[in-house]
């Protein structure tokens, strides 16, 4: 039992080690889990199923939630896809599955053609894209001088006439653009970028287009946000991550693909020691996807939360996040000692001091947020907008309320006119 001991004793030590279940923390999107999926994935874990192949009542679950996903999603009803460890999973398995699809409809096969074509793919994203992407293109053999991250506008939304320049001059360079990712809710600012452009584009030229809405992909279930997501119905593929917007514990995201055959096509292999009978009409979830052993864990937790919250509650939790980011950021401009430099539509505040004499204003804000951390009564991030170093917030917790925000500022304003000596952190019963 003496590693019992020791896992107590470093609990003691260091209770809170990222503190992200509290709802003072800001600083990522990382949100506590809710208590109906706490409740299901120990029920889940308990039946013990491997999801990936055969047939069982969690992969029929699995399969349904994935529909209700799409579906609140705004994408159409022939969506189906996979529930993964978390968004840089489900972008893995998209430009994967977009990889397939582009190479299949060349004709490339699988000899020295497939070769020469894959040596010219070429992939396409807003330069603010989370690093999942550029780390699943290089998984999937796509080197770093054939990305391309594409200049956002004032914005930070990715530029459609940027886009449609870099993609028009590898053309003519004789190299393949295969794929374009967007970003729906970026982790720096919250921004959304243009689908409908995008997907034109794409048409046009014979690419994929992907969204990562790992944090944002549900946004189009708020009235004031819908205007936004025009154009998510033709999107070739989606990620979401329920344990990010939806709160559902930690390990479940999704992708999800308008043609699910393409999936298929990527994923499906057969070996001599698995039952090659399945019906065809229902597929083995390891088809697709590369996981063959899943857990059953992340349907029915996800379930649990759909039927916990209902259309409505879904609805209803992103706009408290969106409240209270308005909120922030009302509060943010209405204090003479600050600005905010950007921030939104989705729940994010970028803000600095304006009554500052430092001259590096970078590592006094960087200061002021490990300050904050270390004090340990809230928490937040920095985040590089403008060239600049400035401190950031995002809203992601259901248990967060408007005197966490207040607690928050103070404490910015405590870490800005400390002496910069080392904080004494706050001792935590």
């Amino acid at each position: 039992m003496s590693w019992v001991r020791s896992w107590t004793s470093c609990a003691r030590r260091a209770p809170f080690p990222t503190g992200n279940g509290h709802p003072a923390f800001f600083a990522w999107i990382n949100s506590p889990p809710a208590p109906a999926g706490l409740i299901a994935e120990l029920l889940a874990s308990a039946i013990n199923a491997t999801c990936g192949m055969g047939d069982n009542a969690l992969m029929d679950l699995e399969r349904g939630t994935v529909r209700i996903l799409a579906d609140l999603a705004g994408l159409p009803a022939t969506t189906g896809g996979v529930l993964t460890s978390g968004g840089s999973m489900a972008n893995l398995l998209a430009l994967a599955t977009a990889r397939t699809w582009f190479m299949t409809r060349r004709g490339s096969g699988d000899g020295p053609a497939y070769d020469r074509d894959h040596a010219r793919l070429t992939l396409y994203y807003n330069a603010q894209a989370h690093m999942s992407v550029a780390k699943a293109a290089a998984c999937i053999g796509i080197p770093a001088h054939r990305l391309r991250p594409i200049p956002s506008d004032t914005q930070h939304r990715l530029d459609p006439a940027a886009l449609r320049a870099a993609v028009t001059a590898d053309q003519a360079a004789g190299l393949l653009p295969f794929c374009t990712v967007t970003t729906l809710g970026t982790t720096a600012t919250g921004a959304i970028d243009p689908l409908e452009p995008v997907t034109a584009l794409c048409r046009s030229t014979g690419m994929w287009h992907h969204a990562d809405g790992a944090w944002g992909g549900l946004g189009a279930m708020v009235p004031e946000l819908t205007h936004l997501y025009q154009g998510v119905a033709d999107l070739d593929s989606m990620t979401v991550d329920p344990h990010k917007t939806l709160s559902v514990p930690v390990g479940c995201g999704a992708l999800l693909v308008a043609d699910p055959e393409h999936l298929h096509t990527a994923f499906a292999h057969r070996a001599s020691y698995l039952t090659p009978g399945e019906p065809d009409t229902l597929p083995w979830l390891s088809h697709a996807t590369i996981e063959l052993t899943r857990p059953g864990t992340r349907a029915l937790a996800l379930w649990a939360t759909l039927h916990h919250l209902g259309r409505d509650g879904v609805t209803a939790l992103l706009q408290h996040y969106l409240t209270l980011a308005e909120r922030l950021r009302e509060k943010i401009t209405a204090s003479p000692r600050f600005e905010v430099v950007a921030g939104g539509p989705w729940p994010v505040a970028c803000f600095r001091l304006t009554d500052t004499t430092a001259l590096d204003p970078d590592t006094l804000h960087t200061h002021i947020a490990h300050h904050v951390q270390t004090i340990g009564r809230a928490y937040l991030a920095t985040v590089t907008v403008h060239d600049r170093t400035v401190l950031r917030a995002c809203l992601c917790n259901y248990r967060t309320r408007e005197s966490d925000l207040d607690l928050l500022l103070r404490e910015v304003l405590e870490a800005a006119d400390s002496d910069h000596a080392a904080p004494t952190p706050r001792t935590r019963e």
